[in-house]
């Protein structure tokens, strides 16, 4: 009994030795694909076909130690790269992955280029090269570098100057600081117009339907502005929620195409509710009732009555409108033509009474 003992504790110690040896030592036929880049293991060689009929736990099994051979080649070449302690000689050991070599597809669209500005089209056709400049100038009367433009810029506001020089050939009365502030009003006032027009371009490229153009300043009509205050509005990244609105404008921003925004599903969710969608969706195509939509129905028909009220109600309107006109202008043109029929014989007496008075004075 005490022999059978001891080969039974040996033959337990060299199976577990050799399941040491198995966890970190996996053979395949054939080598695996790696991208260490992306974290990625391609496996080529064929799984076994009969073990993985059916659906039992020697299928579940199999797949289990398949994925964890596959995981374990992986870990090992992930050691294999150069590391580094991050954080110190006490940080935990940071791995250098190299290049991905797989292209992995996007989840969403690549962003489109944005369209060039006016002024950047005017400089590619004269080949004007922009030049870097230094965004600190020295400041001859603070004698202290300033910044080139924006608040406390070199040089000065020159609107908020104590002394503002008469130009040659100017009046001599006018003021030159309400001309100073004039003309950064209107400075301003043309970088704004020109910033919208730009956002006006850009969206106009973007969108699939061309846009009318944007005429200069003094002829825009109302849908035009109302277009491009609303492009401008939804250029910041809360799409215009945070910004100051005009006294007509309704409170809810508008989305950036106009409409109601998009909601998209995510890709890895509940298997559940999507597996329910799809049924849903292959029981209304499969049944021969159309599906109705009873509020839509129902507010196409109030608008379609309202629509049908209005329209008698303004021809009545028209109707009783035409008629007072044509009793009110009855009168007046018999008055002009007896007025005017009137006027000569009012004449004859004026006529004959002045002449015999100057019988009488002769």
């Amino acid at each position: 009994m005490a022999a059978v003992r001891v080969e039974a504790v040996l033959a337990a110690a060299e199976e577990q030795e050799a399941e040491k040896r198995r966890s970190i030592t996996v053979e395949k036929e054939l080598e695996l694909e790696y991208d260490l880049g992306n974290l990625l293991a391609v496996d080529r060689n064929p799984p076994p076909a009969a073990a993985l009929r059916g659906a039992g736990p020697r299928r579940e099994a199999l797949l289990r130690a398949l994925a964890r051979d596959n995981t374990q080649l992986l870990v090992s070449r992930l050691w294999e790269l150069p590391a580094e302690r991050a954080g110190g000689a006490g940080g935990p050991l940071v791995a250098q992955l190299p290049e991905p070599t797989f292209r992995l597809p996007r989840e969403k669209p690549a962003p489109k280029p944005r369209p060039p500005t006016r002024w950047e089209q005017f400089a590619r056709l004269k080949g004007i090269r922009r030049k870097k400049k230094t965004s600190l100038v020295w400041d001859e009367q603070a004698k202290e570098w300033r910044r080139r433009w924006g608040y406390k810029r070199a040089g000065g506001d020159p609107s908020r100057a104590w002394l503002a020089e008469v130009p040659a050939g100017a009046d001599p009365e006018e003021d030159q600081f309400a001309r100073l502030r004039r003309e950064k009003r209107e400075r301003v006032a043309r970088n704004e117009l020109n910033r919208l027009r730009n956002l006006a371009r850009a969206h106009r490229a973007g969108s699939a339907v061309p846009a009318a153009p944007l005429h200069p300043t003094g002829h825009q009509d109302r849908d035009e502005l109302r277009r491009v205050a609303r492009v401008a509005r939804v250029s910041t990244a809360s799409l215009g929620r945070f910004q100051p609105r005009l006294p007509k404008e309704p409170a809810e921003p508008p989305s950036r195409s106009g409409g109601k925004k998009r909601r998209f599903q995510p890709l890895l969710g509940n298997l559940a509710a999507e597996r329910n969608r799809q049924l849903e969706l292959l029981r209304d195509m499969g049944s021969k009732k159309p599906v109705l939509d009873i509020t839509r129905a129902v507010n196409k028909q109030l608008r379609q009555e309202e629509a049908e009220a209005a329209a008698a109600n303004k021809g009545k309107k028209q109707s009783k409108r035409g008629k007072r006109g044509r009793r009110q202008q009855r009168p007046g043109r018999s008055g002009k033509k007896s007025g005017a029929r009137r006027q000569p014989q009012q004449q004859k007496p004026a006529g004959g009474g002045s002449g015999g008075g100057r019988r009488k004075k002769a």
